[in-house]
Formats: structure tokens, sequence, C-alpha cells
């Protein structure tokens, strides 16, 4: 099995406590559901930067990134196939899922 990072672009906070306990009760139960597979739970991120090659910065490029989490699965279409139960999508986020691999 390989790790695949799921990377979140888009979404938003939560409006209301309420709302909120709503949105953590969602993430807990899809971890719920990939038991074993979830390697890290991961985090939301705030500020964002992106260097590009010739070194200059900017701020978060054209789709930041918004959070992350890692999973194991046997294959990328494995991977995708659990990623499309995550709560981000149902407040607007896309989720980009990459096949990681050892390389030191």
């Amino acid at each position: 099995m390989a790790n695949y990072l799921l990377v979140y672009h888009g979404g938003g906070m939560p409006e209301s406590p309420e709302e909120g306990a709503k949105v953590m009760k969602a993430w807990t139960d899809w971890f719920g559901t990939l038991g074993g597979a979830l390697v890290d739970g991961g985090n939301p991120v705030s500020q964002v930067k992106t260097i590009a090659a010739n070194g200059s910065v900017s701020n978060g490029g054209t789709n930041p990134s918004t959070g992350y989490s890692v999973i194991k699965a046997d294959n990328l279409d494995a991977a995708v196939a659990l990623a499309k139960g995550c709560p981000v999508l149902h407040a607007g986020a896309s989720i980009e899922v990459a096949e990681t691999f050892e390389a030191m």
C-alpha cells in the first residue's frame, strides 16, 4: 500500500459554533469510515506563499492549499474513491490526490 497526500483547495470556515460542531462531526465520521487507511488526519492551513523557480514569492498562487490529510490505499483509484467521502467537498472545495513514495 502506498500513502496518498490529499491537498484541499478552497472551502470555508464555519460561520457559527453550531455549524462548526456539525463540520467537526462530519470530519470525525469520515475519519471513522477510513479506519486503518488514515495515516495523518492533517490540519487546515492559514497563510500561503508560493515560491517560483526564479525565486519570486507571491501570496498563495491561483488556487492555494487550505489543508491536507494523508491516507493509504492500494492504488490511486482507491485513494480517489476514499477521498470522495471527504467533508471538505460539501464546502465547495476540491481535493488533489497525490501518491507519495520513499525517495530517501
